[in-house]
């Protein structure tokens, strides 16, 4: 693979002065083995990067509103689902158990923000109860997560949709 031995002299047999055909190692690296392998990790690591988002799935409602600039440490994600279930980064947690798990989370992380993802399909009333119980428990800093590309609602006319 990377070294071998290779014998001085040609091949006629002829041997040179001083005696006998002496071999030394070959000083050349075959590194075509070592990029096949790296061009294959990097292959997975591009296909691999997607997928490593949190990982509650949600139908986040759609506003106009601008990202918020990221942070150093992963932000601490609250999600309520379709289904009523909340869930703190990707573990579930009763209703009766969020304020006390957070706190304990708070405690040992630098920023004191919250990012709050609930899916479209649920009531407003049920996520500002959510809301309201993590402001009870100390919570003020609270980021809600939406996609972008809704409604920019400035008074202009919205464009009309294809086929009408």
């Amino acid at each position: 693979m990377g070294a071998g031995v290779v014998k001085k002299g040609g091949g006629s047999g002829r041997r040179r002065r001083g005696g006998r055909g002496k071999s030394h190692m070959m000083a050349e690296i075959n590194i075509t083995p070592f990029v096949d392998v790296m061009l294959v990790l990097l292959i997975v690591f591009m296909v691999a990067a997607p997928l490593m988002t949190v990982g509650v799935p949600l139908e986040l409602p759609k506003t106009a509103a601008k990202s918020v600039p990221t942070e150093q440490e992963e932000p601490l994600t609250i999600s309520l689902t379709a289904d009523g279930l909340i869930s703190v980064m990707n573990t579930e947690v009763a209703s009766e158990e969020l304020v006390s798990r957070l706190q304990a989370i708070a405690a040992e992380r630098e920023s004191d923000k919250l990012f709050l993802r609930a899916d479209g399909s649920i009531p407003y009333s049920q996520v500002v109860q959510v809301m309201g119980a993590l402001n009870a428990g100390g919570f003020s800093n609270i980021v809600l997560v939406t996609d972008t590309g809704g409604p920019q609602m400035t008074g202009a006319a919205a464009p009309a949709a294809p086929g009408n």
